[in-house]
């Protein structure tokens, strides 16, 4: 149940190479400026605990895209309104931040935004298509096309800075947690100019452009850890790095091509003293890797039991991993389902309860409702 902090109301294998140390030089900052003094009721946060690895009196748990998807306060709000065009004002990012923190009391609110903001922010052609996702107008195929890509400063965000001040405010003793996409899954979209099952073009650039594949995940490494550094500083209390497309990828690929550009920018972060989630779907195979990369906590997807994650993760904390779907079974088999997840969680050093992937849309609220008060409620003792 709720522990009374913030806006809560009842319910209705390695490292394929070193990681460059990220300079602000890197990040196009001259000087940052410090990160605020958290709200001393953050102490007391149970997810903020669970992520050090400390003891807690319940599993935390917060719900991937719960900003938005199936409330109804949330279509309201975004009617007629796009999604980058959401994402880049102010006042709907902190009203639909708080959104699901007033309805289900989670015990950590995730920033609103899209993995592909940045890329917006800094001058890329892009949009978001309903019924698509993120499609690129032109493509990178070049080195002049990575060249041409601005690196991120504060000032291509402002909206970001003064959202995240006023939930910081808003929340109290609520973690706010921060959130970006990838290297990999981010360049895949800049790649390929859209969604891909196959990757192809990506994987094409990888193998067969190794120059140009380095240079545009450099580039991607310093807009995320940018665009992170940003939320932190002005509050966020922990990260999270999101890594959609990971899963296509064999380990050795992995290791080599991509987990070093995660590491920069976990390093990067890190750096600020936050705790950092890194999930990424259908990575069974690569959760130890992933782990390496320098995450705190690592997020696991519905696949994988999460005693066997446990046990890759390298002794790290682990969250997740509710199958999304079980939301749409009677909800005693949701319940004895989470309590599954719950009673594999102590295993680990640290467990955030969480579903193994994003909210569905057509999730009736009224579920994810009960299943928090059940894991808020769910003696650990």
């Amino acid at each position: 149940m709720s522990s009374g902090h913030g806006p809560r109301v009842s319910r209705g294998g390695r490292v394929g190479r070193a990681p460059r140390r990220l300079t602000c030089e890197d990040r196009g900052v001259s000087a940052p400026q410090p990160v605020p003094q958290p709200d001393p009721r953050l102490a007391d946060s149970v997810f903020l605990r669970a992520a050090r690895g400390e003891a807690v009196p319940h599993t935390p748990v917060w719900y991937m895209r719960q900003a938005g998807r199936s409330l109804p306060e949330y279509l309201r709000v975004r009617e007629g309104i796009g999604m980058l065009e959401s994402c880049m004002d102010a006042d709907l990012v902190t009203e639909i931040t708080l959104q699901p923190v007033r309805r289900y009391g989670v015990d950590a609110a995730v920033f609103f935004s899209d993995i592909v903001l940045p890329l917006k922010a800094v001058g890329v052609d892009l949009d978001i298509k309903p019924g698509i996702g993120p499609v690129v107008a032109n493509p990178v195929r070049t080195l002049a096309d990575v060249a041409a890509i601005p690196d991120l400063t504060p000032e291509h965000v402002p909206f970001i800075t003064e959202a995240v001040r006023r939930l910081a405010g808003e929340l109290g003793g609520t973690p706010l947690l921060g959130f970006a996409g990838a290297p990999f899954t981010v360049a895949s979209y800049l790649v390929e100019g859209g969604p891909s099952k196959e990757h192809a073009r990506t994987k094409a650039m990888m193998f067969g452009a190794p120059d140009v594949w380095a240079a545009l995940m450099e580039k991607i490494a310093g807009i995320a850890a940018a665009f992170l550094e940003v939320q932190v500083r002005a509050g966020a209390s922990a990260v999270q790095l999101f890594d959609s497309w990971a899963g296509a990828l064999t380990p050795a690929d992995y290791a080599t091509h991509v987990q070093p550009h995660s590491a920069r920018v976990l390093a990067a972060v890190g750096e600020l003293g936050v705790p950092r989630i890194h999930f990424g779907v259908g990575t069974s195979n690569l959760l130890g890797l992933m782990g390496d990369a320098g995450a705190d906590i690592v997020g696991v997807d519905w696949r994988t039991p999460l005693a066997d994650a446990i046990g890759r993760v390298g002794g790290r904390g682990v969250q997740g991993n509710l199958d999304p779907t079980l939301v749409f079974a009677p909800t005693e088999v949701l319940l004895a389902r989470a309590a599954e997840v719950i009673e594999a969680g102590r295993a680990a050093p640290g467990h955030i309860f969480n579903l193994g992937h994003g909210v569905i849309p057509s999730t009736d609220p009224g579920q994810l409702e009960r299943l928090t008060e059940f894991v808020q409620t769910y003696a650990l003792d």
